[in-house]
């Protein structure tokens, strides 16, 4: 169980990247108060762990809907993950967020669009949470682990972006471009397995 909730946290603090979303919360709310920011974060938690529960115990089965099969989408998804992976590596991520971000008035919420979708709770999130249900299938405490530890990831979201002025002045950009570029290493060798077993489900590679 240790094992399963180690890599369960692993790919998805590095899939939600709340380190980088820190700065953009930052920019996505211009001029408000603490009280406000913290209404905000705790809005944009709370939407984006309702959207990642209904992909966890929902997904398979919309999948199935449209004819998608879990090998096809356990490689696609890596592909989808190692190109994250590639855009960290490469300071390409976060000038995409912050295109996302649109930078919206200050009088606007900003909790629903874009903190937790596409931000918090985005296409790597969702099959990142699909792909980890679907390899426990059958296991209820394996799930209930990963569902409470994609809830401490998103935990862990809601403190940095509370703390988040104080983060930005004591690490910099500096330590904050050295940390994304760590988790992209991480995240472009998870995508990896992840199609690894796709192939392997599908006979390519052999059991």
């Amino acid at each position: 169980m240790t094992e399963i909730a180690i890599n369960a946290f692993v790919t998805l603090f590095v899939i939600i990247d709340p380190i980088g979303l820190t700065p953009i919360f930052v920019a996505l709310t211009p001029g408000q108060s603490r009280a406000q920011r913290r209404v905000v974060a705790v809005r944009a938690v709370l939407i984006a762990f309702a959207i990642l529960c209904i992909f966890a115990f929902f997904g398979e089965a919309l999948l199935g809907a449209v004819g998608i099969g879990m090998p096809a989408f356990r490689i696609s998804g890596g592909v989808l993950l190692f190109l994250i992976a590639v855009e960290m590596l490469f300071e390409k991520r976060n000038p995409r967020r912050e295109k996302q971000a649109d930078e919206p008035e200050p009088h606007r919420d900003p909790s629903a669009f874009p903190l937790a979708l596409p931000l918090l709770a985005g296409p790597g999130a969702m099959a990142t949470m699909i792909l980890l249900m679907d390899e426990l299938q059958g296991d209820m405490q394996a799930q209930a682990t990963v569902i409470g530890v994609m809830a401490g990831v998103l935990v862990i979201a809601l403190a940095l972006f509370l703390a988040a002025g104080l983060l930005e002045r004591v690490i910099g950009q500096t330590g904050v471009n050295v940390i994304t570029r760590i988790l992209g290493v991480l995240l472009a060798a998870l995508s990896v397995q992840f199609i690894l077993d796709g192939l392997r489900a599908v006979g390519v590679l052999g059991v």
